[in-house]
């Protein structure tokens, strides 16, 4: 049954990460074709064509390769500059193309009109205002931005997210440092000040020194704070408030502020139940810019973990915090689905906050200015903005379009990073996964 629930876990995620994609393409075609571009393609994966079906002059469909999708819109190349002036003077010779990039730049460029009708001129990308540029290329991260809000929504608003409480879940037998990695006390480990002191689990902790605790995260203050100082502690047991005494331990914690350093602070040795919590829309938006930092930081710190990844595939210990492919993914949504300890609510609510926490990655990972990503076109645009908006003031000719095919050798020194970036993911993802603990 395990099984078979695990497979459930994994297609219903790849279904819905299949629904994002295709919804991230509609944020760039719906506006394009609004703003009058001509769209010929709108597809789902990439390779080779498993179904389309042509509307207008639209053909949709599926690809065989599931890591993406594309949407093709007509003249996002202008032509070259000797091509425009070609036109004004059809008497000159143009010179011949010489070099690897400036070949594959020509090539593209006429690739790009090769589904250009006479009277289309208008039709083309690259003629269009900066500003329909902008929200066309933007319109593809935003609604992943839209899709993760949502989906945190339903978890935080709907569900309820976890929430530790004021109620004791388990109760150390002995003080152990943060940073050995154990679990069984040694027969030199001191005696943890909780055990000592005879709280038991289910016992809900009233005050802390005479300090009434209203939530896990006050009586987290209290305690480190306290360091090796006399402490009176009121729990609830069974309905009747009891008055327990001990004294608090100095032992080597992680520091709040950074996952991966530690401080010396005060130990008490319990820790929470958790309970699922229903939030306001605040929380949702809070919560959200929280993430969007965290998410942020992980993507600035990404070649630093490939480091990582790679050394995992290869034999090393697999980080929690990895970075993960789609099939990494999958597999730690099949991972959600089977947790025994949880109710099936919370298991939905991780599964839909996977996929939120997925929405939000691409969002923010298509926003970096480089080509071939969403932001590399938002930066032409921009910039095409910006040179336009100071010869105007300078009262200069107008210097026209951006012309992004320039950048193409470094969309495509990008593209092959990526392919190396998510074959190594995928290959660290099937030989060394991520797991729940």
């Amino acid at each position: 049954m395990d099984g078979l629930i695990y497979a459930l876990g994994v297609v219903v995620f790849f279904v819905g990460l299949m629904a994002s994609i295709a919804l991230h393409e509609v944020g760039h075609m719906w506006p394009a074709k609004k703003f009058g571009v001509k769209v010929t393609q709108y597809f789902v994966g990439f390779g080779r064509t498993v179904w389309s079906v042509r509307r207008g002059e639209t053909e949709y469909g599926f690809k065989a390769i599931p890591l993406g999708g594309f949407v093709k819109l007509v003249g996002m190349l202008p032509p070259a500059k000797e091509e425009r002036e070609d036109e004004e003077h059809p008497q000159r010779v143009r010179s011949t193309n010489t070099g690897m990039f400036t070949q594959l730049i020509s090539d593209a460029r006429a690739a790009e009109y090769e589904h250009v009708q006479p009277g289309e001129e208008d039709r083309l990308f690259y003629r269009k205002p900066w500003w329909q540029k902008l929200i066309v290329m933007s319109g593809g991260p935003m609604v992943n931005i839209l899709l993760a809000v949502l989906l945190f929504g339903v978890v935080f608003v709907g569900i309820g997210a976890p929430q530790a409480t004021t109620t004791v879940a388990e109760v150390s037998e002995c003080v152990i440092p943060a940073d050995q990695q154990r679990e069984v006390c040694a027969d030199d480990d001191p005696v943890a000040p909780a055990f000592d002191a005879g709280i038991e689990p289910g016992d809900r902790i009233v005050s802390f020194n005479g300090v009434q605790v209203e939530s896990w995260d006050d009586l987290t203050d209290l305690i480190r704070d306290n360091d090796a100082g006399e402490a009176t502690i009121v729990v609830e047991r069974d309905g009747e408030p009891l008055t327990l005494h001990t004294n608090t331990v100095v032992s080597l914690r992680e520091d709040r502020d950074d996952a991966d350093s530690y401080e010396n602070v005060g130990f008490l040795g319990v820790s929470p139940t958790q309970e699922s919590v229903r939030e306001d829309p605040l929380f949702v938006v809070t919560t959200m810019w929280d993430y969007t930092k965290l998410t942020g930081e992980a993507i600035i710190d990404m070649p630093e973990r490939l480091v990582g990844v790679a050394q995992a595939a290869f034999g090393d210990e697999r980080e929690q915090d990895s970075p993960m492919s789609v099939v990494g993914a999958s597999r730690v949504a099949g991972d959600i689905t089977t947790i025994d300890e949880t109710t099936w609510g919370e298991r939905i609510g991780a599964l839909i906050a996977l996929l939120g926490a997925v929405n939000l990655f691409v969002a923010l990972f298509n926003f970096i200015p480089l080509l071939p990503l969403d932001g590399g076109h938002i930066a032409g645009a921009l910039w095409e903005a910006g040179r336009r908006g100071i010869a105007r003031l300078r009262k200069r000719p107008d210097p026209g379009y951006v012309d992004v095919a320039k950048m193409l050798p470094v969309a495509y020194a990008v593209a092959s990073v990526l392919i190396v970036m998510g074959a190594l993911l995928i290959y660290a993802d099937i030989v060394n996964p991520v797991t729940l603990e």
